[in-house]
């Protein structure tokens, strides 16, 4: 934690050993649960989020090959690689299948995250990663300031050149069916696993081990170093997604709380996805001589890595 010569710029708004009346009670958080001062450290928070990494690289393999397979694709040939690599960018159903693998992978994380936190059931989990809120941010104001972001990364978006378009772009464009796994998984998951794994474990550790300034700094490049393959060369995007990291960090560290961070997390992502499910609807019914941009250019953390 930081000392007295280390002032914070963003200090908890409220007592992070206090837990709120309104978060979940369980047995187990008869024990002494500090989110801001967690049992685990910086190197096992690091390992955590390489394993996040892994899982996420590894899980959609074995939805790509069987279906290269199906497909009749020899593995004993020397351009397997290169043949089921194309099939994975250029099928539909197969970029569908990689679509679809991230629920089992979101599951898989999400249970390496409990075993982690909790080891193995013995403290509790969402006590230890901050779930609660704090008297200074409500529910209905962290929705308002997600919905807040999302206006503003769009506008930062679009000055800096949300047109070019993205691979995640194209993976979301291939189907209808890959549209909606995404949409869902934006709302449903995807704001649990990376809130959980960037504010929750990462930042709580960094904050107590480097400081509150230097791990809000840490965490958000982090967060946005690692959507950058998904959205290169689209700096606008990519710049989008930096401020969303920088709003959600800052409220983690001035609140000492997690659930405010999802909540924001998951309005910004729920914007997105009516706009992806009512998209096609619109192009379809509405002529206009420009060219209209896909508001899916700015949609932002849904995936990682496919491979």
């Amino acid at each position: 934690m930081p000392t007295s010569n280390d002032s914070p710029t963003f200090p908890a708004l409220e007592d992070p050993n206090f837990i709120y009346a309104d978060a979940p009670q369980t047995g187990a958080q008869s024990q002494d649960v500090d989110p801001n001062n967690p049992v685990w450290g910086v190197a096992g928070a690091l390992l955590v989020w390489l394993a996040s990494i892994f899982i996420q690289a590894v899980i959609p393999l074995g939805f790509v090959i069987p279906f290269a397979l199906h497909r009749g694709l020899n593995p004993g040939a020397a351009d397997f690689g290169k043949l089921a690599l194309e099939l994975a960018v250029t099928d539909r159903t197969a970029i569908f299948l990689q679509v679809l693998s991230i629920l089992p992978t979101h599951l898989l994380t999400l249970a390496l995250l409990w075993a982690f936190v909790t080891r193995f059931g013995k403290r509790p989990f969402l006590a230890s990663l901050g779930w609660g809120w704090p008297r200074s941010l409500r529910w209905w104001q962290s929705v308002l300031l997600g919905m807040v972001l999302f206006a503003a990364a769009t506008t930062l978006a679009k000055v800096l050149g949300a047109e070019k378009p993205t691979p995640l772009e194209q993976l979301i464009n291939s189907s209808l069916a890959t549209r909606y796994a995404i949409a869902a998984l934006a709302v449903f998951t995807a704001p649990f696993v990376e809130e959980f794994i960037y504010r929750g474990v990462l930042y709580s550790a960094l904050q107590r081990a480097i400081g509150i300034n230097a791990a809000v700094i840490f965490v958000l490049g982090l967060f946005t170093l690692i959507h950058v393959p998904q959205y290169w060369p689209n700096l606008g995007v990519i710049s989008a997604v930096a401020l969303l990291s920088i709003a959600l960090t800052i409220v983690r560290a001035y609140s000492g709380r997690l659930l405010p961070c999802i909540v924001i997390h998951m309005s910004f992502n729920a914007v997105q996805a009516l706009l992806l499910i009512v998209e096609p609807f619109v192009q379809r019914h509405i002529a206009s001589p420009e060219p209209v941009v896909p508001t899916v250019s700015i949609l932002l953390p849904l995936l990682h890595f496919i491979f």
